[in-house]
């Protein structure tokens, strides 16, 4: 168990390096671009690839968008598509939730 949590957390790190570079790594699901591109300051290509992966992982990074954005009641909404609960943490602790869940299904 601790192996995959250093793998995970690897990938983590690697994840929030790739943020200094100008576009995206390859191969990346629609939901990680997604949050790739909220951590640069792009909510708006965020929310456009949340939107475009239509699954589980992009209604849970959707409902993260709009939690960021101020919209709870949307934001509720897309937490129930995904089958997740309201994050009760703050806002940088949801984005590396859902970052690891999803890189560590990678």
């Amino acid at each position: 168990m601790r192996s995959i949590k250093l793998q995970v957390a690897m990938k983590l790190a690697e994840f929030q390096l790739s943020q200094n570079q100008s576009t995206p790594p390859t191969g990346l699901s629609l939901a990680l671009q997604s949050l790739w591109f909220d951590a640069k300051g792009d909510w708006e290509k965020a929310h456009e690839l949340a939107q475009e992966d239509g699954g589980t992982p992009g209604d849970w990074v959707h409902a993260y968008l709009h939690r960021k954005e101020g919209d709870a009641s949307n934001a509720r909404y897309w937490y129930v598509r995904a089958g997740k609960p309201v994050y009760p943490g703050s806002l940088e602790e949801e984005w590396v939730a859902i970052s690891e869940a999803l890189l560590a299904k990678r």
